[in-house]
C-alpha cells in the first residue's frame, strides 16, 4: 500500500517510519520475519536473514504472506530483487528431509541438484555412509551434526525420522481451578506438529505451563534443564501444583541433590560439569530412557549442550524462551539442535490481551563529574564501561526513585559486587548475589513476595527463571555491557500481572556520553521490537513524587 510506514530496501534492509499511524501493526507482521539491527527515536532499521525467513517458515507462515506484509505497508513498491531471494530462500527449508526407513536414517530430496551439491561438500561427505535410489542413507551418529551443517550450507533439512516415545509415564494437567490459555494450548500442539523446536513467550506468559502442556501431552519420562536450583525449585513446585506428577516422580539433579526420577530437573552447570576434563554428569542423559527434554531458558544455553544435543535427535526437545537472540550468535545452532521456532506471541499482544502487565520503560542519564570523567578519558577500553556503569553518582538516582515508588516491590539490579554492596548499604536492604546460598534465596524471595522487604538488590542471578509476580518496579544501575537478552530478562521481572494491578515501570540509570549510554541502546533493541518505547529523562528532572504509572548460572562479575 502505498504510502505505509515501511520502506524495503534491497540489501534486505527495512525501515520502519515510527510515527506513522500503521507503524504498531507492521511492527508486529514484521517481526515474525525479520530482525531489528537498530532502533533509534524516528526510523528503525529491520534486515531480513535467512535464519528469520526459515523460522517463520517453520513456524507456519509462507513467503506469500511475508511478501503480503511488505506489499501492504510498503511506503514504495517492494524492489523486484528482495521479493524474489525472500520467496526462494523460504523455499530451500525442506528441500532437503531427513527420514528413516527400515534400515536407518535417508537424506532425501526431489531436486538431484541440489542432493549432489551438498553430498559432495567437504563437512558433509563424512555424515553420508551410502547413496540409495532417492538419496544418501546418514552415518547412525551424525543426524545432529549434519542438520547443523546444512543450515550453514544454506539448506536446512526438515527433520521428518521421528522420534522415540521414551519410557512412557502418565502425566496429566490438574485444570481444575485453572486452564491453559488459548495461545499456550496453541503453542503445544504447533510444537507436537513440528516434532521439536523452540516456543518464544513473553517472560510471565506461561512457559512454564507451555512445558507441562507437553509432557502432558507426550506422556513419557521428561528431563527438564534450568538455569540454575531456585528455577529448578519452581519448576517443581509448578508441576505440583499444575499436574497430576507427585513428589516422588520429579527428581533433583543438582549440585546439592542427585535424584534421577521419571521427571528430572537438572541445571545446565551439573550437565557441564567437569571432572578430570571430562564431563561427569553425561550419563544423565542416558540415564532413562527420555522421551522429552525441556531446555529452559533455551537462549542461555551453554556451549558445551550443544555438543551434547548433537547426540539426543531421537528425543523430543522443547526449547522455551523470551527471546531467541544470542550474544555468542549461535542462533543457527538452536535452530538445528533444538529445533525451529514452533510458534511466537509478540509481547504487546499478549499484554493486549491482560496476561502480562503493561510496563513504561525509562532512561534516565546522569553527568559523570568532572573527576570521573577525566579518569575516564584516560582509562584503557576494558576499564571504560565499569568506571561509567558504577558511577557513584547513580547512587542518588537509585535512593530518589525508591522514595518516588514507596509502597510498590522494588528490585535494583546491577552487575558489579561492590555496587551490589554499596547500594543495599546505602538503602539498608537486603542483597542477592550468585554467592547467596540457595536457602538464604528462597528466603529472600518470599520476603519480597510477600512484603516484609519490598525492595531487594539484585545480581543476574535474578534475571532468569525467579517468579516475582509483585514486582512492578526494576532499576537497572548496570548490565552485561550490551546484552538484548538480558534486557528481556530483566524487564520479564515486571511483566507478571501483579495482585496490586500497579502498571510496572523499568528504570535504566546510563552515564551520559560514555560506552555505558552505548550499550544502553544496543540493549533496548529487541524491547524495542517488541513495541516498548523507551522515555528518556534527565537525572535532575527527577522528583519524590510517584510518576504516573504508579496511581545460568549461578556467577557474578567479580572484582
Amino acid at each position: 500500500m502505498a504510502g505505509g510506514p515501511l520502506i524495503v530496501q534491497s540489501d534486505r534492509t527495512v525501515l520502519l517510519e515510527v510515527a506513522h499511524p500503521d507503524a504498531e501493526q507492521a511492527r508486529h507482521a514484521l517481526a515474525v520475519f525479520a530482525e531489528l539491527e537498530r532502533a533509534p527515536e524516528h526510523v528503525h532499521t529491520y534486515r531480513i536473514t535467512r535464519l528469520g525467513l526459515w523460522n517463520a517458515r517453520a513456524a507456519g507462515h509462507t513467503a506469500d504472506e511475508m511478501l503480503e506484509t511488505l506489499d501492504e505497508y510498503a511506503k514504495f513498491p517492494v524492489p523486484d530483487s528482495v521479493a524474489i531471494d525472500l520467496r526462494e530462500t523460504v523455499n530451500r527449508y525442506g528441500r532437503l528431509a531427513i527420514e528413516r526407513d527400515e534400515e536407518g536414517l535417508v537424506l532425501r530430496s526431489a531436486d538431484e541438484a541440489v542432493m549432489r551439491q551438498v553430498a559432495n561438500h567437504k563437512q558433509i561427505k563424512p555424515m553420508l555412509a551410502s547413496p540409495t535410489v532417492d538419496g544418501w542413507r546418514i552415518e547412525d551418529w551424525a543426524r545432529g551434526s549434519l542438520k547443523q551443517q546444512l543450515v550453514k550450507l544454506g539448506w536446512p533439512a526438515e527433520d521428518l525420522a521421528g522420534y522415540t516415545p521414551g519410557t512412557p509415564h502418565e502425566i496429566e494437567l490438574d485444570e481444575r481451578d485453572w486452564s491453559l490459555r488459548d495461545y499456550q494450548r496453541d503453542a503445544v500442539d504447533n510444537f507436537f506438529e513440528g516434532g521439536s523446536g523452540v516456543v518464544v513467550l513473553p517472560c510471565g506468559a506461561g512457559k512454564t505451563l507451555v512445558g507441562a502442556g507437553a509432557m502432558a501431552a507426550a506422556g513419557t519420562s521428561t528431563l527438564i534443564l534450568v538455569t540454575n536450583t531456585v528455577s529448578a525449585r519452581q519448576w517443581r513446585s509448578e508441576l505440583l501444583r499444575r499436574t497430576s506428577l507427585t513428589e516422588e516422580e520429579i527428581g533433583e539433579y543438582s549440585g546439592e541433590s542427585k535424584e534421577i526420577k521419571p521427571v528430572t530437573i537438572a541445571t545446565y552447570q551439573i550437565l557441564t560439569a567437569r571432572r578430570k576434563g571430562k564431563y561427569a554428569h553425561l550419563s544423565l542423559l542416558n540415564a532413562l530412557d527420555w522421551g522429552l527434554i525441556v531446555y529452559d531458558e533455551v537462549h542461555l544455553l551453554p556451549a558445551p549442550v550443544f555438543k551434547l544435543t548433537a547426540d539426543l535427535q531421537a528425543r523430543r526437545r522443547l526449547g522455551l524462551t523470551a527471546t531467541l537472540v544470542r550474544e555468542d550468535g549461535r542462533e543457527g545452532d538452536v535452530f538445528s539442535l533444538i529445533g525451529p521456532k514452533r510458534f511466537d506471541a509478540p509481547w504487546k499482544e499478549i499484554e493486549a490481551q491482560g496476561f502480562i502487565s503493561p510496563a513504561e520503560c525509562f532512561e534516565i542519564r546522569v553527568d559523570l563529574p568532572y573527576e570521573t570523567r577525566m579518569g575516564y578519558a584516560s582509562a584503557s577500553d576494558e576499564d571504560r564501561y565499569r568506571i561509567a556503569a558504577t558511577a557513584p553518582i547513580k547512587l542518588d538516582v537509585v535512593r530518589r526513585l525508591v522514595e518516588r515508588h514507596e509502597g510498590e516491590r522494588i528490585l535494583v539490579i546491577g552487575q558489579y559486587l561492590d555496587q551490589i554492596d554499596e547500594i543495599a548499604d546505602r538503602l539498608d536492604v537486603p542483597r542477592l548475589t550468585g554467592q547467596t546460598p540457595t536457602s538464604e534465596r528462597e528466603e529472600l524471595y518470599e520476603a519480597f513476595r510477600n512484603g516484609d522487604d519490598p525492595v531487594l538488590v539484585v545480581s543476574k542471578v535474578a534475571n532468569f527463571s525467579v517468579d516475582l509476580p509483585d514486582a512492578s518496579v526494576a532499576i537497572q544501575i548496570s548490565g552485561s555491557y550490551g546484552s538484548r537478552q538480558e534486557e528481556a530478562q530483566r524487564l520479564g521481572r515486571l511483566l507478571r500481572p501483579s495482585s496490586s494491578g500497579v502498571s510496572a515501570s523499568f528504570y535504566t540509570i546510563v552515564s551520559r556520553d560514555t560506552v555505558d549510554q552505548d550499550f544502553a541502546q544496543n540493549r533496548q533493541r529487541f524491547l524495542a521490537e517488541q513495541g516498548y518505547a523507551y522515555s528518556i529523562l534527565d537525572a535532575d528532572s527527577l522528583d519524590t513524587t510517584r510518576n504516573s504509572s504508579a496511581e545460568q548460572d549461578d556467577t557474578d562479575f567479580h572484582d
